[in-house]
């Protein structure tokens, strides 16, 4: 099976403008993430409008494709630079999103293992909770929770608690039922992107904003791969200070 991986990584973000040419311990973020990427998937590119990050990523020696400026979602850009790469050359596509440094290689592993069920279409990570997490990191709206099924298919995803635990104090749901966060990285197979880029904003997707909502009302299957280590996305520049701890605290070890 042959895998392409996708990195979209837009100049123009509203809550951090430059974000992928941030500098994170002497490199680029999106350097970063394309190093970690590419040690997994030889096929990496990044997709950006930017002629800046594009130049940025052939001079530390990546890959980059340019693509259109007015797409919606990171899943759109994916699909043109798949597109402009050739589709066919590929069977599966994986989308890392620009902001995710400490992206594990297991995680990407992970991700390709879901392809060795020939029904998985879409596949994307998990993290089990913590029974000794307080209420309020499972009751938090930022964090998207997933109900799966038997065969670790993804059943829903919500802002909210699910599933609610009838007769359960509330204090007790996490040391009672096994709750998964949603990591937002997904693979897809060439068609399947190529298809759910047709498909329009659906009604589930617009109550919770989650674009996964979309693909499950249209009748797709997601596979859920199970990771124990949360991946650290930066959005602001507060959350690039936090990275840059992290980064320094992993290398005094």
């Amino acid at each position: 099976m042959k895998f392409a991986a996708i990195i979209p990584a837009r100049y123009a973000s509203t809550r951090f403008p430059g974000k992928p040419l941030a500098m994170l311990g002497g490199k680029p973020i999106i350097q970063r993430v394309f190093e970690r990427v590419s040690s997994i998937v030889s096929n990496t590119y990044v997709a950006t409008d930017d002629e800046r990050i594009y130049s940025t990523v052939e001079q530390f020696g990546g890959r980059a494709i340019m693509t259109r400026t007015d797409h919606k979602s990171g899943t759109d850009r994916c699909w043109e630079a798949v597109s402009k790469l050739g589709a066919d050359n590929f069977d599966v596509v994986i989308n890392v999103q620009g902001d995710e440094p400490f992206i594990l290689p297991e995680q990407i592993e992970a991700l390709q293992q879901c392809f060795s069920n020939p029904q998985t279409e879409i596949a994307t990570l998990v993290m089990p909770f913590s029974a000794d997490a307080p209420i309020e990191t499972l009751e938090n709206p930022n964090s998207p929770k997933v109900v799966v099924g038997k065969e670790m298919q993804a059943l829903y995803f919500s802002r909210s608690i699910i599933p609610y635990l009838r007769s359960v104090n509330r204090n007790e749901w996490l040391k009672n039922h096994t709750y998964y966060k949603h990591i937002g990285i997904y693979a897809y197979r060439t068609e399947v992107l190529r298809h759910i880029t047709t498909l329009p904003p659906s009604e589930l997707e617009k109550a919770e904003s989650l674009e996964q909502l979309r693909w499950l009302e249209n009748g797709l299957r997601i596979q859920v791969g199970i990771t124990k280590q949360e991946t650290i996305g930066i959005d602001t520049p507060q959350d690039l200070e936090k990275a840059a701890q992290f980064l320094k605290t992993k290398q005094e070890k």
